[in-house]
């Protein structure tokens, strides 16, 4: 019994370290949105560029979830979890001399690459570690920190360039130490998964997702979609929206704009755990809806309050429709499983976030930003009305199979 004990305490600390980890790692993800107008002010960035810059984060995640996704299952949780760590705070020391755009692309395709395999490896990590109770604490955990990790990211970032010394480099030396810290935690957490031969094997590309969730896809696929590109558009088109229609140069209102989609999807999303899955999608995707509805109208009339406001209604509705769909996702899954699942996740929701901006970005020279946020509006739309219509439940096994997977994750816990 203290061995177990002090078995589930090491796994604890795990979890909390993986959780950490996840923040960090999402936190330096965000750190450049408020800079991004210092950036068009000083070094004359235009629009197309920055969301350039958010293609080029996302197509360096993708590439890293379709090749690298799987490599935790074989090398172990945490030496993947230290390497994602170390790319993260390489292309941190990047940004510190962002003055034209090919330094800024450099470095957040460094990010991005490092950002997919904390991707794969971190998520996988907290699942494997966390406790059985309650149920959906793995899944909010795992699909919840990097939107309290953009949050935490964006309104640090924007309170440094307002009121701090160096506005063009203390946020990145900030992420930069969070970082080290967070690798200094897995370094002391024990491990989860097995190494197994065949990583090498591992690197060629492969998306899949387990016969029995299949059916979940369409559906999640296209929240993670519809979410994560008005994630996108808030990193590569509000900056230039809250000053230029919104009337406001403060870097900490934007980094606060940000924040108010990502906070309350964190919030949200314990809540989506109160239904069964297919309904807190229905659910998360008409209050996601209602959100852009509010967004096109306060853009129409040039109110900053409603905007906020309307901004943290789609978070909420994000956040419900985001964890229902991941922990449909991830029903009864094995540990084998974890990994292969995350990176399906993330490479859908990293797909929503660059080839939506690439559109964008490439219209934003010929439209004006308030027609651009109507093509956005529209996805969401269609998204919510595919949701409404086709949202599933994972199929239910039988309760000696249900009985079965919990003493499996009993017994990987305790071998």
């Amino acid at each position: 019994m203290i061995n177990q004990t002090r078995q589930g305490g090491t796994f604890r600390l795990a979890f909390l370290s993986a959780v950490v980890a996840l923040v960090a790692t999402f936190a330096a993800s965000a750190a450049p949105i408020p800079p991004f107008n210092v950036y068009r002010a000083e070094d004359g960035f235009t629009n197309a560029g920055i969301s350039m810059a958010v293609v080029t984060t996302a197509v360096g995640t993708i590439a890293a979830l379709l090749v690298l996704g799987r490599l935790s299952n074989h090398l172990g949780r945490r030496r993947t979890a230290i390497a994602s760590l170390g790319l993260l705070l390489l292309g941190c020391l990047l940004l510190l001399n962002v003055h034209d755009i090919d330094t800024l692309l450099a470095g957040r395709l460094l990010m991005g690459v490092g950002t997919g395999l904390a991707s794969s490896s971190l998520t996988s990590y907290i699942v494997d570690a966390a406790p059985t109770r309650p149920e959906w604490l793995a899944a909010v955990a795992s699909s919840q920190g990097p939107m309290l990790g953009l949050t935490l990211g964006a309104i640090a970032s924007g309170a440094l360039v307002q009121f701090g010394p160096w506005p063009r480099d203390l946020i990145y030396l900030v992420c930069a130490g969070l970082l080290v810290l967070s690798a200094a935690l897995i370094v002391i957490s024990p491990e989860t998964a097995t190494p197994t031969p065949g990583a090498w094997r591992s690197l060629l590309p492969r998306v899949r997702v387990s016969a029995r969730v299949r059916h979940l896809l369409p559906v999640a696929a296209a929240v993670f979609l519809a979410t994560w590109a008005t994630g996108a558009f808030y990193q590569a088109f509000v900056p230039a929206l809250v000053e230029d229609q919104l009337h406001t140069h403060s870097p900490l209102v934007l980094g606060l704009v940000f924040a108010a989609y990502m906070a309350p999807s964190v919030l949200g999303a314990p809540l989506g755990g109160r239904f069964t899955s297919a309904a807190a999608q229905r659910l998360g995707m008409i209050i996601f809806l209602a959100g852009w509805i509010g967004n096109i109208t306060a853009i129409a009339i040039g109110t900053l309050a409603l905007f906020i406001a309307a901004t943290m209604v789609a978070g909420a509705g994000q956040g419900i429709a985001i964890s229902a769909a991941t922990r449909g996702l991830l029903h009864d899954s094995t540990l084998a499983d974890r990994a292969p699942i995350f990176s399906v996740v993330y490479v859908l929701c990293y797909s929503g976030a660059a080839f939506p901006s690439l559109i964008s970005g490439e219209l934003s020279n010929t439209f004006a930003l308030p027609q651009i946020v109507l093509g956005y509006g529209g996805l969401a739309i269609v998204a919510a009305l595919l949701t409404l219509l086709a949202a599933r439940n994972p199929h239910i096994g039988t309760a000696r199979n249900s009985r079965h997977g919990e003493l499996v994750k009993v017994i990987d816990r305790n071998t």
